[in-house]
């Protein structure tokens, strides 16, 4: 009953386009109320919400959403835009390339798929449509290739996974989302080859040694922070909640200084934005603590867990059980809340199959990128939209062969596991087997 009241509302609220963070809320809240008066339903959801909040590992978000929009708005996505055009422009179709690439790297570097989406989806869908590339289909590849963004670190994602496995070492997992990060963009550039090999596009012409040159020398600051980050916390320099701050003094440094994109008029609107960003994770982490807190107080994993496990104990469908079901959430839930509660759910079944909660994090995290440019909830997908001046209902034909593509790299991820734990063994975050 508990667990039927708590879906019902959740649904209910969701189809009336109440936010989800306070969906979830209210959802938690009113299953409690079953079984506890109203005065210490209210107290155990704000105690489980302040709790859920209150860790140091958390602290990490709000310092890499500060780094992201000091990168957004120190002029990094148009060098890593002119550098990628050097490097891949001369090929047919190559603007496509270079708004994967582009998206990519910008992703990576800032932590969000939102501003990789805007900021170089700003700047490349024009230069595209010049090019002969269709708009809606310029928007679809700028929305998906943004979401590799957070699978290659610094990941705010990641983070919250590691919080929500209840101890995957965050180190480990930023690693461990390098190769899947370049799989999901390879698969995306394969879509953008035969596109362009079906309008025989041309190529927007090779670029002198010098120009490539100098471009690069333009972009290296900028993606010198990931170096910085992950070399700091694979070489034990510093954790990665101290990554956090070394990225913001790095970003203000790179925009303010070194760029001159920024002045000290610009840093309290930079403040005020990453504050809201920071306040709207933070308290869908909340709200989904208390969920998730709610789900276990009622065995509910377990219940979950054995009946699936109940169903086969083939691990390769459960696997691909697991996915289908993700899928579907993503395509309805916040990646955030989403990681929150299905983690306690779903990882207990993956560690009976034998499966790492670090390989199974990727796969999770991967799984749920696919969600953020599904309709009808996803986020990056709107943002695409707005860019362009298009609509959801004409940019999904051409969407269709990138999930083709994206699920095709979720299942070579989730079953060949050496592609997540390759580089942390490497590294030594990982025992080898």
């Amino acid at each position: 009953m508990t667990a039927a009241v708590l879906v019902g509302v959740f649904a209910l609220l969701l189809l009336l386009g109440v936010p989800v963070a306070f969906c979830i809320g209210v959802a938690t809240l009113f299953s409690l109320l079953m079984s506890l008066d109203p005065a210490p339903a209210v107290t155990t959801v704000a105690a489980r919400m302040v709790g859920g909040m209150n860790s140091f590992a958390l602290l990490a978000i709000p310092l890499f959403i500060l780094s992201g929009v000091l990168m957004g708005q120190g002029g990094i996505a148009r060098r890593l835009i002119e550098f990628a055009k050097c490097l891949i422009g001369m090929v047919p179709g190559g603007l496509a390339f270079v708004d994967v690439v582009s998206c990519t790297l910008f992703g990576a570097i800032s932590g969000s798929s939102v501003a990789a989406t805007s900021a170089v989806g700003g700047f490349m869908l024009p230069e595209m449509e010049k090019e002969g590339i269709d708009r809606d289909f310029g928007a679809a590849i700028t929305a998906t290739s943004s979401t590799t963004g957070l699978l290659i670190p610094p990941s705010n994602i990641l983070i919250v996974y590691a919080v929500a496995s209840g101890g995957v070492s965050i180190a480990a997992l930023f690693v461990a989302g390098y190769l899947p990060g370049i799989i999901v963009s390879i698969s995306l550039m394969v879509v953008c080859a035969i596109y362009a090999r079906r309008h025989k596009l041309r190529s927007s012409g090779r670029q002198s040694l010098a120009a490539t040159l100098r471009a690069g020398l333009h972009a290296a600051p900028s993606l010198f922070l990931i170096v910085l980050v992950i070399g700091g916390i694979i070489g034990g320099i510093f954790t990665a909640t101290e990554a956090g701050a070394i990225a913001v003094l790095y970003a203000l440094a790179l925009s303010w200084l070194f760029y001159r994109e920024i002045t000290y008029k610009d840093v309290f609107p930079i403040l005020l934005k990453a504050a809201e960003t920071t306040a709207i994770v933070m308290f869908l982490i909340g709200t989904s603590v208390a969920m998730s807190w709610l789900l276990a107080y009622h065995n509910i994993p377990e219940i979950v867990a054995e009946s699936m496990l109940g169903l086969t104990d083939n691990p390769l469908v459960l696997l691909l059980i697991i996915n289908i079901v993700l899928l579907l959430v993503g395509a309805f839930m916040d990646m955030t809340p989403a990681v929150l509660i299905f983690t306690p759910i779903f990882l207990p079944i993956a560690v009976q199959l034998g499966i790492s909660p670090l390989h199974f994090g990727i796969m999770m995290v991967l799984n749920l990128c696919i969600g953020l440019c599904t309709p009808p909830v996803g986020s990056i997908l709107f943002v695409s939209c707005a860019i362009a001046n298009t609509t959801i209902t004409r940019i999904v034909r051409p969407l269709l062969p990138m999930y083709v593509a994206m699920i095709a790299a979720l299942l070579l991820v989730t079953y060949v596991p050496a592609i997540s734990e390759m580089l942390p063994r490497y590294f030594g975050l990982i025992a080898s087997p």
